[in-house]
């Protein structure tokens, strides 16, 4: 049974993608807080804020569409965390009930590729900071330390991930503030703030990057608030996560717009440098670091953590297997890692430009997934999953669910003509002036076309049907009677 669990003393985690028992959930809310707020005050955050400053809108401007993006991406990836503590599973597998356990494979490939990508930029940042720390200005060796960092963390599982998000929440509140008043002190920040007029263009870029940023969460969400106990109200679950990852990213964004603003080209060169002489005294710029090096590690073991179980998803489809052993599970990591890394070093000098591309490309990818995951799960199955079925291509579920891929399929071609890329820009979005609403076509789209198919075609268990020995509590019970 020791191969089977995470034990008590927090060492390696045992689970992969089975069902958590009941025995093994822990936890609360605050735990889910405290990682997402955590994961969200870091240096991508703050590049991803500082972009739509970088790309002409005013700083005030740029805030403000940063939040409404937050705002609503966030209700999406908490919606998603809220998933977490009924089924116990991680994100992608509970997706099998609406793609086919089969289908499920298709836009989990575009998953991995999302988690090498900001696995891939935040290394390159992360290992700037350790760069500056050592002393060293070969950017590979900073790389090489940070990614071996992240794959230990990550191989040692949820436990430790949690612990490192407390400890980047503090020091993150701790850094960011002191950078805040150090931003304040040596410029004239006001200054800054409502020079240009507004421009809708650069607005709804804001609000996509904030957005966009969200929602790439939302894949993996649950697969930490998986452990928390079944009892678990959704609406705390959906509350603590959307406040941690809500507050963390506006908070961190924030300063990236006000920080493009005053700085200009000085930043966009350099953005660790400029931070770390933000801070000040080589000492203070050495704590300001080390800061930079503990958010970014966080969110890297969210990503190294998500691309393994993605992965292991996508073979098990296959194979019917339904957990994998220890050794396996690092040698995924250990891979997707050292992957991530060969693509950090490798990675264009045009960071800036191909990061905001990047971000806004997901976006179109993975709106619609979403759109077709909470829909059917708070709507059409309404909290009710057959869970031994998700693992069996024979079971309710079946291999592929045409109806489901067709319209994920559908989303995605249907934002083509509205969005606003470096490669291509849409007809529709010409005629807007340029400003990419696809995000908000592909939810809306996909939400429309998908509801009354899935409507006539779904399958939904009457109760929740969960595997052999599990024991349902009566409040279980009741909330199931009560969805139906």
């Amino acid at each position: 049974m020791a191969d089977e669990r995470l034990d008590a003393g927090g060492s390696i985690e045992r689970r992969t993608i089975e069902v958590i028992p009941d025995a093994e959930r822990h936890g609360t809310p605050v735990s889910q807080f405290t990682l997402w707020f955590g994961a969200n005050m870091q240096i991508t955050a703050v590049v991803d804020g500082a972009l739509a400053v970088v790309f002409g809108a005013d700083a005030l401007w740029a805030i403000v569409g940063l939040l409404v993006g937050n705002v609503l991406g966030g209700i999406v990836m908490a919606l998603h965390s809220a998933q977490g503590p009924r089924l116990g599973l991680p994100q992608m597998i509970s997706s099998r009930a609406q793609f086919g356990v089969f289908g499920a494979v298709l836009p989990l490939l575009l998953v991995v590729v999302m988690y090498l990508g900001f696995a891939a930029t935040g290394t390159v940042l992360a290992g700037q900071a350790v760069n500056k720390i050592l002393h060293i200005d070969n950017p590979a060796v900073g790389i090489l330390v940070f990614g071996a960092l992240t794959a230990v963390v990550a191989v040692t599982g949820y436990r430790l991930i949690h612990v490192v998000g407390r400890i980047a929440t503090v020091v993150g509140v701790i850094g960011f503030t002191y950078l805040g008043i150090r931003l304040f002190t040596e410029y004239d920040v006001s200054a800054y703030l409502g020079v240009k007029s507004f421009d809708m263009v650069t607005f709804v870029l804001a609000i996509s990057l904030g957005a966009g940023w969200q929602l790439t969460f939302g894949p993996y969400v649950a697969d930490y608030s998986r452990y928390l106990p079944r009892s678990t109200s959704d609406r705390t679950t959906f509350l603590a996560t959307f406040a941690g990852s809500v507050l963390g990213s506006q908070w961190s964004m924030t300063f990236g717009a006000l920080v493009a603003a005053v700085a200009g080209k000085a930043f966009l060169g350099n953005q660790v440098g400029f931070i770390g002489e933000l801070a000040g005294p080589s000492a203070l710029a050495l704590l300001i670091y080390l800061v930079i090096v503990v958010g970014k590690l966080t969110v890297n073991c969210l990503n190294a953590y998500g691309g393994f179980m993605s992965i292991l998803t996508s073979v098990t489809a296959f194979n019917r297997q339904s957990r994998t052993t220890p050794f396996a599970r690092a040698a995924y990591i250990v891979g997707f890692t050292a992957v991530s890394m060969l693509v950090a070093i490798g990675a264009s000098a045009d960071f800036l430009g191909n990061f905001k591309n990047f971000v806004l490309t997901l976006l179109m990818v993975f709106t619609p997934w979403s759109a077709i995951n909470l829909i059917d799960y708070y709507l059409i199955s309404r909290e009710r999953i057959d869970i031994p079925a998700l693992y069996d291509p024979d079971g309710r579920y079946g291999r592929w669910n045409v109806t489901a891929l067709a319209c994920y399929v559908l989303g995605v071609l249907a934002q083509i003509p509205f969005l606003a890329q470096q490669l291509y820009t849409g007809p529709i979005t010409e005629k807007l002036g340029g400003a990419d609403v696809s995000w908000i076509v592909g939810i809306v789209f996909t939400a429309a076309i998908y509801y009354p198919l899935a409507r006539r075609t779904s399958n939904p268990p009457d109760r929740m049907i969960y595997p052999a020995g599990t024991v349902v509590s009566a409040e279980d019970q009741t909330r199931a009677r009560t969805n139906l």
